[in-house]
């Protein structure tokens, strides 16, 4: 072999080895760049998947928050409603009826009566009681009177509303009703003074075939009690019809009485009677005390209309003429 060819070969061999520590070197490098990309990569990694993580549960909560608004608050909350809440009735009780007016004044107004309770269920709702009298003059005839007091109390109640607002629906209609009487004659509605909260007289004539009737109806409101007192009277067998104007007096002067011992009853004082040497208004039964039961529907309530005051005074009359004829 020629030195050419030897040194021509060794020239080959020399860059044969200068190429192999280049790819060397490059490799090397390629694996530690990837390497490096791979850490760099791996905290990239975690990062985004925090990341990922916190919106996946922001975006819960959201929903969540959107689903609890929707609902109106907690599961709790939205089951959960407010229930209709309604004033309470100011008086819980009655006073005994037949005791309502004071012994003085019945005495003057139907001598000699003695008092005929009315039947109910529950006292301290409703009562009533009636007086009945007949003074027989002899040949100069006879003086009836009648009178009922009718007591009704409306307690408070979600779904019929409150006591006192009831009282006062029940109270226009007594009136109205007391100014509709078949047959009635001169008939006038004028405002009771000095009667509870709110009250009306309402009086009239009815003529019977025992002689003319002069009926006085007092209508009044205390808080949520209604006291509906009717007083009639009449001259039979010949006697002389007495007037309106007394017939008025007397029935305003109970009116107050009996709206005295209502209050009275509640504790409420008797404020209001205008007779001072009443005797006091007893107060009702512990029985009757503090009871919250719904009251009846005004309509359902026993009490003493003007028609069926005159009816009740007619059906008296017959017999008291004919014990002033004998």
């Amino acid at each position: 072999m020629s030195e050419g060819t030897m040194q021509r070969r060794a020239q080959r061999d020399g860059q044969f080895d200068q190429r192999e520590q280049r790819d060397e070197r490059a490799r090397r490098a390629g694996g530690l760049n990837r390497l490096l990309a791979a850490a760099v990569a791996v905290p990239v990694m975690l990062i985004a998947a925090g990341c990922s993580s916190d919106s996946g549960s922001d975006s819960g909560s959201g929903d969540k928050a959107q689903d609890a608004a929707a609902t109106g608050g907690t599961g709790t909350d939205s089951t959960a409603s407010a229930a209709p809440t309604v004033q309470a009735a100011a008086y819980k009780t009655l006073p005994e009826a037949c005791a309502a007016v004071s012994k003085k004044t019945l005495t003057e107004l139907v001598p000699k009566a003695a008092g005929k309770k009315g039947t109910s269920s529950d006292a301290g709702e409703r009562a009533s009681c009636s007086w009945s009298s007949l003074a027989n003059n002899g040949v100069k005839g006879s003086q009836f009177r009648w009178l009922n007091v009718s007591l009704l109390r409306f307690e408070s109640d979600a779904t019929t509303g409150d006591g006192e607002s009831q009282a006062k629906t029940y109270y226009a209609k007594q009136v109205k009703d007391a100014q509709a009487v078949a047959g009635a004659k001169n008939t006038k509605a004028t405002p009771a003074a000095g009667t509870g909260d709110e009250a009306t007289l309402v009086r009239y004539d009815l003529k019977k075939a025992e002689g003319a009737f002069r009926q006085q109806t007092v209508v009044a409101r205390v808080e949520n009690v209604v006291v509906t007192l009717d007083y009639n009277g009449a001259g039979l067998a010949g006697d002389k019809t007495p007037t309106s104007d007394t017939l008025t007096k007397a029935a305003e002067k109970a009116a107050k009485e009996a709206v005295a011992a209502v209050r009275s009853a509640n504790g409420a004082g008797g404020g209001g009677s205008s007779d001072s040497g009443s005797d006091p208004a007893p107060s009702a039964s512990p029985s009757s005390t503090g009871k919250t039961k719904p009251s009846a529907p005004p309509s359902a309530a026993p009490s003493a209309a003007p028609s069926a005051s005159a009816s009740k005074a007619a059906a008296a009359a017959p017999k008291a003429s004919a014990s002033a004829k004998s």
